[in-house]
């Protein structure tokens, strides 16, 4: 598990300033960039992990499928191809889908969070270091969770969950 990697601090606008170390993006609640990715399989279902007990944010809680912080210098898109094959081991065939970017603020962790989806062609091989287990489920039971109060959801899952469920009902 990284703990201590370079990422790039931006600003208000996602404007890169300059690396820095991640537990000092963190300390000091700076703007920096991260990717979240939904997986989902043949049948729509989505596959949700559960984030180690060892990290230091969020632990234990459930997850979008695979997420990161994008390293200093690093392209969002090469970051999502990257977490995605690390924390899931799946390299897609087809091009990740970009969905929408959320806005850094306290809600996100200060991080400017870019969400795309795939659709999983082989099964998912979980890394220890990072994932505690994960779980197959039908978007409406995520809904059912979040009504019924998220518990055991990371905040920025539900946050995201919802932006997605808007976007696809403004789609539709």
């Amino acid at each position: 598990m990284k703990t201590d990697e370079w990422l790039d601090e931006v600003n208000e606008h996602d404007e890169v300033q300059g690396p820095r170390r991640r537990s000092d993006i963190h300390r000091l609640k700076l703007r920096h960039r991260s990717v979240h990715l939904l997986v989902f399989d043949e049948r729509g279902q989505v596959f949700l992990q559960r984030r180690s007990p060892h990290k230091d944010v969020n632990p234990g809680l459930w997850d979008t499928s695979a997420a990161g912080h994008v390293d200093a210098g690093e392209e969002v898109l090469t970051a999502a191809y990257r977490e995605l094959e690390e924390e899931l081991g799946l390299i897609p065939t087809n091009p990740l889908e970009f969905l929408l970017k959320l806005e850094a603020n306290a809600e996100t962790g200060w991080e400017f969070i870019s969400l795309f989806k795939t659709i999983a062609e082989k099964p998912v091989t979980l890394d220890p270091d990072e994932i505690l287990e994960g779980q197959w489920i039908q978007a409406s039971q995520i809904d059912e969770w979040i009504d019924h109060g998220g518990d055991g959801l990371t905040l920025t899952f539900m946050r995201i969950w919802h932006c997605y469920q808007s976007l696809i009902f403004k789609n539709h």
